[in-house]
């Protein structure tokens, strides 16, 4: 996750921007003890401590993204950008109102299911959440093959959050950004970069 932080600090819309990490205690999700969501809420809570009221986007990696997404319940949290995330069937949804949820997918992810990303997001939706799912073109769960296409994508969704930029769009003349459960191709908003 280091090579994201590094690609967020890098890009101009995140100037003035504040990048943390969470650190996790212990390995793994730890059944119902989610130590990872624990961590993250500590994280929230040092974050305010240290900034003060300022809005949040946190992005996650598979059991990190799961985290990330339980931990959205944060006043301060605006969204998440989760990427090849781990959304087991029957994950809480209701607490993503008002929220905005970015997710990008490889479908062929043999780790994490992105048809059960693609189902967390149509829930999610119904919840009240805005959506957007993204088909990634290969990386599989580790991300490292085309890793500068999720980089870009990764990087611009969580401007998108913050409203530090405009949000990628379908195509050229596309009037407004496509938000919906139902996953989209990258290479639209490849194409739709102004």
């Amino acid at each position: 996750m280091r090579a994201f932080a590094r690609t967020l600090a890098e890009d101009p819309s995140h100037a003035g921007v504040l990048i943390g990490y969470v650190r996790y205690r212990m390995r793994g999700w730890n059944a119902e003890r989610a130590d990872p969501v624990h961590d993250t809420r500590r994280a929230l809570a040092e974050l305010a401590d240290l900034a003060g009221p300022v809005p949040v986007v946190l992005l996650g990696h598979s059991m990190g993204a799961r985290a990330a997404l339980r931990a959205a319940d944060d006043p301060h949290v605006r969204g998440v950008v989760a990427l090849a995330p781990w959304c087991p069937p029957g994950e809480p949804v209701t607490h993503l109102a008002h929220r905005t949820i970015v997710a990008l997918h490889d479908p062929a992810d043999p780790v994490t299911s992105a048809s059960d990303t693609w189902d967390y997001l149509h829930r999610a939706e119904a919840a009240g959440a805005r959506v957007r799912g993204i088909r990634m073109p290969g990386g599989r769960h580790t991300m490292i093959s085309r890793s500068r296409l999720w980089h870009s994508l990764a990087t611009r969704s969580t401007a998108d959050v913050l409203g530090l930029e405009s949000p990628p769009r379908a195509s050229a003349t596309a009037p407004d950004p496509v938000w919906g459960a139902d996953p989209l191709d990258a290479a639209i908003f490849i194409s739709g970069r102004r």
